[in-house]
């Protein structure tokens, strides 16, 4: 219970979810998914859920719940771990969102939904580096142009003798 209670505690990321009639393989392949994703998966009783979660941003996700539960934690990447439970709920019709804590804020199944179509970190990443050499890019290729001008201009005169020895 304690331990739960840290990882609680330290995740900015939860979701509480079902997987009622999962088989064993199945469970095996989505913790694999998770861990890639850099979560940890735990099927937890509902009661020590509830109590692991007093105190912390999770708490109000983990009151009052029923049937099999389990939860999905993150410290650093909600998309990465939202993408990859939602991957998985698309094969397996029997594991749901119930609901979840993403950065302290409550968040339902539809905002978990569309948290999954965002790109990834890595992407985002990308994309400012992109555009942050996006301007210098733009120089480089507005001097080499002028610079390509000149030799044309210069390579032409030569050709046509307009220089005086």
């Amino acid at each position: 219970m304690e331990r739960l209670r840290e990882d609680l505690a330290k995740s900015s990321s939860v979701f509480v979810v079902n997987f009622e009639r999962i088989k064993v393989s199945g469970d095996f392949a989505l913790r694999k998914q998770i861990r890639q994703a850099g979560g940890r998966y735990q099927v937890v009783k509902n009661t020590l859920a509830e109590r692991s979660g007093q105190g912390t941003p999770a708490e109000p996700v983990l009151k009052a719940l029923t049937g099999a539960t389990a939860i999905a934690l993150s410290q650093d990447n909600p998309v990465a771990l939202a993408k990859a439970l939602s991957n998985y709920a698309k094969e397996n019709p029997n594991f749901t969102f119930r609901a979840g804590v993403v950065e302290g804020r409550v968040v339902s199944v539809a905002e978990i939904a569309e948290l999954a179509l965002l790109p990834g970190k890595e992407e985002l990443l990308a994309k400012v580096l992109y555009l942050l050499a996006s301007p210098a890019r733009g120089m480089a290729t507005a001097v080499q142009s002028v610079m390509r001008g000149i030799a044309t201009v210069l390579d032409q005169a030569v050709k046509e003798k307009k220089f005086s020895s």
